[in-house]
């Protein structure tokens, strides 16, 4: 473990992965893979949020040039959010209904729809825990599951 992973590990607070560990169990979910992406996207920060231009290209300007959404709520959709850092528009198309996505800050919310969003990332790919890594990850990094996996053991 590098000195970067060992410093998250180490701050992983009791009560953060108490509540990643009960949303996984909830999910069907390996909570020790779970804790492992949070550590991976957020280093454990619930208030963690990163604007991703190409995906807002991609996914939530067509709605907002297409007035669908006004466009504070498209902005936020380009965002990744909370712990597991999920993207706002995914978070919306799994069902997050908060009036804004700043919720998914929020750890208990933010974990839920993130586990349910990893879930079905995971069966997508018939429980292939890499591949399903990488399309939680979007697959843009080939090497994402090998870094959350080598984080996992840390959870055991």
């Amino acid at each position: 473990m590098n000195a970067a992973a060992a410093r998250a590990h180490m701050s992983a607070p009791t009560q953060l992965t108490s509540l990643a560990r009960k949303a996984a169990a909830a999910h069907g979910l390996d909570p020790a893979l779970v804790c492992a992406v949070i550590e991976q996207e957020s280093a454990w920060n619930p208030w963690a949020m990163r604007y991703e231009p190409a995906f807002f290209t991609k996914y939530v300007a067509p709605l907002y040039t297409n007035n669908k959404i006004s466009a504070s709520e498209a902005y936020a959709r380009g965002f990744s959010w909370g712990l597991m850092q999920v993207m706002g528009q995914v978070a919306r198309e799994n069902g997050f209904a908060e009036p804004f996505l700043s919720a998914l800050c929020d750890p208990a919310g933010g974990l839920d729809i993130g586990c349910k969003v990893l879930r079905r990332k995971l069966d997508a790919m018939a429980g292939d825990t890499a591949r399903g890594l990488l399309a939680w990850n979007g697959g843009a990094n080939p090497a994402y599951p090998v870094q959350v996996l080598a984080r996992r053991a840390h959870y055991l």
